[in-house]
């Protein structure tokens, strides 16, 4: 999507804080004994709350509203009888469509106390993140985004996550760009639109550089169970600098 109008913007705006406030719900209700289903219900009672759409379960049939990711399991974990314990490292990605607009937005997080390893590794991704976010910017290489993300990840001794990339989003969930590495690919030229909509989302990993599908035909986990952490956000690329509509601060 490349937004054109003010209309636009502020579709995308409410979407963007739908997505953000049943993420950060649905942290706040993730305590050791919670299973993932009760999670994923209470993001399902929040969209008809809100009068919005799970994107997964609206336009791919995925068995719930939200993917929820433990441990091994990476991205696209679908909620079930698994309980939360203490110190798990869980993912919680939101995406969703309002009045046609999609956002999508997730982040990583430690249940409680547990290894600080896992924090580490969250902290990274936020750095990671971070830097990432400075490089978009009208008229600057998309490669630059992937660059910073993984320099970030190598000057910290941890590696990214290079077959899951952000992509575009707005009109759909996913569309052009369809993708925004987390490294760096000397090949790509493209260069950053004003009003260009993407979701940035960098993986950050303690050891292994892919994923795969473990056969329940949508969960992604690493081949030798290395923790991974993420955190995204629909940003638009603006004259101003990066915005981001899945943010509440």
């Amino acid at each position: 999507m490349i937004v054109k109008t003010e209309e636009e913007l502020i579709a995308l705006k409410e979407i963007g804080k739908i997505v953000a406030t049943i993420r950060d719900k649905m942290i706040e209700k993730t305590k050791p004994g919670v299973t993932t289903k009760e999670l994923d219900d209470f993001a399902g009672e929040l969209f008809d709350k809100y009068g919005a759409i799970s994107g997964p379960k609206g336009e791919y049939d995925f068995p719930g509203f939200t993917c929820i990711s433990v441990n091994e399991e990476v991205a696209h974990g679908i909620p079930g009888n698994r309980v939360i314990k203490e110190g798990d490292l869980v993912n919680i990605d939101v995406s969703g469509s309002k009045n046609g607009i999609f956002a999508d937005t997730g982040l990583s997080f430690v249940v409680g106390n547990g290894d600080p390893l896992l924090f580490e590794l969250c902290d990274v991704a936020k750095k990671a993140f971070e830097a990432g976010l400075s490089k978009i910017k009208v008229g600057s290489k998309k490669s630059g985004i992937g660059k910073a993300v993984h320099n970030t990840a190598k000057r910290h001794n941890f590696t990214v996550i290079k077959n899951l990339t952000g992509h575009g989003v707005g009109y759909s969930l996913h569309e052009a760009p369809n993708h925004i590495l987390n490294y760096y690919d000397p090949w790509d030229k493209v260069l950053l639109k004003e009003g260009t909509v993407i979701a940035f989302e960098p993986f950050i990993s303690s050891g292994d550089e892919e994923v795969y599908e473990k056969g329940d035909g949508w969960t992604f986990v690493t081949p030798n169970k290395s923790f991974v952490a993420q955190i995204e956000h629909t940003v638009v690329v603006t004259k101003d600098g990066p915005l981001l509509v899945t943010s509440l601060d």
